[in-house]
């Protein structure tokens, strides 16, 4: 029964930006994904390490669904592969699922990117549907920051 609760949801994107530059938004700049998605984004503040270290834990503003929420994560990078994992640790998605965690990869596509985004999870019960309103969110930040860095 408890298998039939994990799932994925994922999908792709094509952006101009190149992976590095997407991928470095994550990596070394976050602090300014408020200001490049300033509709979904309202807040990122570090709360344990640093902007750029792996395994540092953020906490961030957003907003799904028209509504605002709250998420505390510790991310992961993967620089060799441009790839940013952030794991749930709190926030109000918990009170739907038991994990999250979100991946952003970007790989060299043409002029620009191809940016897989996935979110891997648990629901707490049947009656949870799969997270697809905040892989909506991702999507639209990706393209925002796409957006954000074709203006930089």
């Amino acid at each position: 029964m408890a298998s039939d609760l994990k799932g994925k949801v994922e999908t792709e994107i094509e952006i101009k930006a190149p992976p590095q530059k997407f991928y470095q938004m994550f990596r070394k700049t976050a602090h300014h994904l408020p200001n490049a998605a300033a509709d979904h984004v309202q807040g990122v503040d570090v709360h344990e390490g640093d902007w750029e270290s792996h395994g540092s834990v953020k906490v961030w503003k957003y907003t799904v669904d028209g509504k605002q929420e709250w998420f505390k994560e510790k991310v992961e990078f993967d620089d060799e592969n441009n790839m940013v994992a952030v794991v749930g640790l709190e926030g109000d998605l918990f009170q739907h699922y038991r994990s999250f965690k979100s991946v952003y990869h970007v790989v060299p596509k043409g002029e620009g990117s191809l940016a897989k985004l996935s979110i891997e999870y648990e629901r707490l019960d049947a009656n949870v549907p799969p997270p697809n309103n905040y892989l909506n969110v991702m999507v639209n930040v990706t393209k925002d920051i796409d957006a954000h860095l074709q203006k930089a």
